[in-house]
C-alpha cells in the first residue's frame, strides 16, 4: 500500500491549520472555555461515586466546586483508582466513560502512581498534542516530505487484575495514529514491544539510519537523544554491517514479530547507503546523527528546567538544528503548547483541562490564594493544579511555572521545575534550575567537561552541600571548583550568599563517587514494572530527604 503524496498531505495540513488558527483565536474567550470544560467534566462523572460524594449535582460554580472539592495529590485518589484498577469504574466515572488504559508515573511514595486513561480523556490528549504537531508543521512544512522518529514506549507492557492495560499513554497513541499522518513516521509500531533501552535503541536507529530523511525527531528527554547519538557512535560497525547486510544484528534481543517488522521495512541489503555512512565514518572519524540525518529540520526535546543543562551536549551531536520544546506534558495530562522554535513558553492547554494555580509563596499555607488562568501575572511563579478526565480534581502535580505573557487571555508558561526539587536547610531556598545554572557556569568557567552530577543537602552545623561528581579530582582541583561553585550558586541565589556569607551555612564539598553510580541508580530507577525509561531524569539536586541520605552514603567509602 504506498503512502500519501506530498501534495494530499500539504492539503491535509492547509486544511487542519484552520483549526489551529480557530483554536488561537478562541484564546480570546479563555475564561469562559475554561469554565465550560470544568462543568462538562463536572456533569459526565457526578454519578460516580466520587461525584456523589463531592455533590457534582449541585456545583454550578468555579466558587461551587472549591467549596466542595479540596486540592488534592495523588494519594487522595489512590483508593478510588484501586477500585478502578479492580474493574469497578463507577468508583471515578460516570455511564459511557471507557477505561482504555493505565499510565504509569512513579510516584512521591514507593507506590507508582497509576494514571486513568479513559476514552473522553484520550480524545482530549490528541487533540492538544494536535494543536502542538499543526504549529511544528505549519512552521517547517518541509516536513510533510521527510520522516519523523519517535521514540515511544509500550502501553500494553502488563494488565490489572480487570485486564486493564498498563504502560505509557505514548505508545497508545502511537499505535492510533490516522493513516495519513502514520505514515510520516519512521519507526514500525512494533518497537514498542521491545524491552530494554539499548535493545530498543538499536533497533529504532537500524531503522531509521537506513535514511537520510529523517525530518524531525520527537522525544520528551534530550538525554534519550544523547544516549541515542552515542550509540550509534559506538555500535557504528554494527550498524554499517546490518544496513549492507539487510540484518538486524542477533545481539539485539527483540521479538521475531520485530524482526520481521523491521525486515519488511527494510528493503533487503542496502549497500549504498552503507557506503555513505562509511564515508561519513571516514572523513570524521565518528557516526553522529548531525552527519548521518544531514535533512533534520527540528529536534523536538524538552528545554526547560533542569535538563536544559544538557542541551548543549545535544546540539553537539545533533548540530545547530533548531529545538522545538515538548510543552509541560506528563502522564497525567498535556499542558502546554509552544508555539514556536527556541522558546520554552507553550500556550496553556485552555481547551482540555481545566486549570487553576497558587502562587509560589502561597503554596501549603492553609488558605492559599487559587486563581484562574486569565488571572496570571506576567513574571510571577506558580503551582499547577489539573481537573482533568482521567478523574483527578484540583490534582496538584507539584510543576511550578513561570507566566511569560498571553495570547488573548490564555497565558503562556514555562516550567521551572518540580515544587519537589528545592532545597532550604536554611532558608535558602535553592532550586534546581539555579543549581544547574550555576553549576554547568563553573564546569564552563573551569574547562571541565563533566555531564552527570548531584548537588546533596548535609544538614549540620553549619548546614552544607556536597556536589557529588564521578571524576576522580586532586584536592587543588575540587577545591576550586567547589569555590566557583560557592561564587556562581551566590549570583542566582541571594539568600545562598546571605547565608554564606553570614556563616549560616559552609561552602560547598565536592566528593567523588565510583564510575557507574549514575548508570546504577538510572538502571534501578527505571528497571520496576511499567517505568518508562524514556521518562528518566537525572537528579541534579538531590532534594527528596530519602534520596539525600542515599547519596550521602555514597560518599562513606570513599571519606
Amino acid at each position: 500500500m504506498h503512502s500519501p503524496s506530498h501534495y494530499v498531505r500539504l492539503g491535509y495540513l492547509k486544511w487542519r491549520l484552520r483549526r489551529l488558527n480557530g483554536y488561537l483565536q478562541r484564546t480570546a474567550h479563555c475564561p469562559e472555555v475554561q469554565r465550560q470544560r470544568l462543568m462538562e467534566k463536572i456533569s459526565l462523572n457526578q454519578d460516580s461515586q466520587f461525584g456523589r460524594e463531592h455533590q457534582f449535582s449541585s456545583i454550578r460554580t468555579v466558587e461551587d466546586f472549591r467549596a466542595r472539592v479540596p486540592v488534592a495529590n495523588y494519594e487522595s485518589y489512590r483508593p478510588y483508582i484501586e477500585e478502578v484498577k479492580n474493574g469497578n469504574s463507577g468508583a471515578l466515572f460516570g455511564p459511557g466513560t471507557e477505561v482504555l488504559m493505565f499510565s504509569m508515573t512513579s510516584g512521591t511514595t514507593s507506590q507508582a502512581k497509576y494514571v486513568p486513561i479513559t476514552n473522553h480523556f484520550f480524545q482530549e490528549y490528541r487533540r492538544s498534542w494536535n494543536y502542538w504537531g499543526l504549529a511544528t508543521f505549519r512552521d517547517h512544512k518541509d516536513l510533510l516530505s521527510k520522516y519523523t522518529l519517535t521514540l515511544a514506549s509500550d502501553w500494553d507492557q502488563f494488565q490489572t487484575p480487570a485486564g486493564i492495560s498498563c504502560g505509557s499513554i505514548s505508545g497508545l497513541a502511537a499505535e492510533t495514529r490516522p493513516r495519513i499522518t502514520n505514515s510520516l513516521f519512521i519507526l514500525p509500531n512494533a518497537l514498542l514491544k521491545v524491552k530494554g533501552a539499548e535493545n530498543k535503541q538499536y533497533a529504532s536507529l537500524r531503522v531509521a539510519i537506513e535514511t537520510p530523511q529523517i525530518g524531525m525527531i520527537v522525544t520528551a528527554n534530550p538525554l534519550t537523544l544523547i544516549h541515542l547519538a552515542r550509540l550509534a557512535d559506538d555500535e557504528k560497525e554494527r550498524l554499517i554491517r546490518d544496513v549492507h547486510n539487510g540484518t538486524l544484528s542477533d545481539h539485539v534481543d527483540v521479538p521475531a514479530s520485530v524482526r520481521q517488522a523491521i525486515k519488511k521495512r527494510s528493503n533487503g541489503p542496502n549497500r549504498s547507503r552503507a557506503k555513505e555512512l562509511d564515508k561519513i565514518v571516514e572523513r570524521t572519524g565518528h557516526l553522529h546523527p548531525k552527519d548521518f540525518w544531514p535533512e533534520m529540520s527540528v529536534v523536538s526535546v524538552w528545554m526547560g528546567g533542569s535538563v536544559a543543562a544538557y542541551l548543549p551536549t545535544l546540539r553537539k551531536y545533533y548540530g545547530d538544528v533548531p529545538l522545538r520544546d515538548h510543552g509541560l506534558s506528563a502522564s497525567e495530562g498535556h499542558m502546554t503548547s509552544p508555539m514556536q522554535d527556541e522558546s520554552c513558553a507553550g500556550l496553556l492547554d485552555y481547551e482540555s483541562h481545566y486549570f487553576e494555580f497558587i502562587p509560589v509563596d502561597e503554596h501549603g499555607t492553609p488558605n492559599p490564594t487559587v486563581l484562574e488562568a486569565h488571572e496570571l501575572e506576567v513574571g510571577q511563579s506558580y503551582f499547577l493544579l489539573m481537573t482533568t478526565l482521567s478523574g483527578l480534581y484540583r490534582y496538584d502535580i507539584h510543576d511550578v511555572v513561570v507566566c511569560n505573557g498571553f495570547i488573548g487571555r490564555c497565558p503562556q508558561l514555562t516550567f521551572l521545575n518540580k515544587g519537589a526539587h528545592y532545597s532550604s536547610m536554611t532558608g535558602e531556598k535553592l532550586s534546581e534550575v539555579q543549581v544547574t545554572q550555576a553549576i554547568g557556569q563553573a564546569f564552563e568557567d573551569l574547562g571541565l567537561d563533566i555531564e552527570h552530577y548531584s548537588l546533596v543537602p548535609v544538614p549540620g552545623d553549619p548546614a552544607y552541600y556536597q556536589l557529588l561528581v564521578e571524576e576522580q579530582l586532586g584536592s587543588d582541583a575540587a577545591q576550586r571548583l567547589a569555590n566557583q561553585v560557592d561564587q556562581r550558586l551566590s549570583e542566582v541565589n541571594c539568600e545562598y550568599e546571605e547565608r554564606l556569607q553570614g556563616n549560616r551555612m559552609g561552602g560547598v564539598v565536592v566528593k567523588s563517587v565510583p564510575e557507574g553510580t549514575w548508570e546504577t541508580h538510572r538502571q534501578q530507577q527505571t528497571s520496576g514494572e511499567g517505568n518508562d525509561n524514556y521518562a528518566y531524569k537525572h537528579p541534579f539536586l538531590a532534594a527528596k530527604p530519602e534520596l539525600a541520605e542515599r547519596f550521602r552514603s555514597l560518599t562513606d567509602a570513599t571519606s
